[in-house]
């Protein structure tokens, strides 16, 4: 059984979060599954660096956490923050061909070590091409929109039938983690994972 990460890749807890779970499933046949959820779909405005948000988040919270996990990021400087439909419509096609996981790290790390500009059409292109995508068929897909629809209803399903409201929320069977939870936390409910039992949520780090 799978664990799910509802994530936005503007999101660095879901980077963060994704090296937690990594750890706790180590040696295990667990996969990880990602799933999208825009934080500020258009029109909302995204976030700006010049803002004191984001500073303030950054220096409380993100960087510490970061520190104890032994994750490498920063506080990229591009602003206002990229929107992540476009990477989300990528994300659809990487994994329509089994590369969902591979893609979602690649973008995370490309914004959040990287600074790259994740909303701009040719650096996808080149972020899909490095875990496999065809570049030039990453590019046709976004111009002719193959996969807008998907990504729509993907954001219907985790608004409507999972009611997420915040990033990361992670499914484990059938606990629910609206933040980063625990090594400890995630390591029992990966234990249970095969147990019958009924969802439960746990609120830590909400974004």
């Amino acid at each position: 059984m799978p664990i799910t990460i509802y994530t936005d890749y503007v999101c660095p807890y879901c980077l963060l979060a994704e090296h937690v779970i990594e750890d706790v499933i180590e040696g295990l046949d667990v996969d990880i599954h990602w799933r999208p959820y825009e934080l500020r779909p258009e029109p909302v405005p995204t976030l700006r660096i010049e803002d004191p948000y984001l500073p303030t988040v950054w220096k409380q919270s993100v960087y510490p956490m970061a520190e104890r996990l032994g994750v490498p990021i920063k506080l990229p400087s591009l602003s206002p923050q990229p929107r992540t439909d476009k990477a989300f419509e990528v994300f659809a096609m990487a994994d329509e061909q089994g590369l969902g996981h591979a893609f979602s790290m690649r973008v995370l790390q490309a914004f959040f070590q990287e600074e790259k500009d994740i909303g701009h059409a040719e650096t996808l292109a080149e972020l899909g091409a490095e875990v496999g995508l065809e570049r030039k068929a990453v590019l046709r897909a976004l111009a002719d929109g193959t996969y807008r629809e998907q990504h729509r209803e993907a954001l219907r399903h985790a608004r409507e039938d999972m009611a997420i409201t915040s990033v990361p929320t992670i499914v484990v069977g059938e606990q629910i983690f609206r933040g980063i939870p625990s090594p400890g936390e995630l390591r029992r409910a990966v234990d249970r994972i095969t147990t019958p039992a009924h969802a439960t949520e746990v609120a830590v780090n909400p974004r």
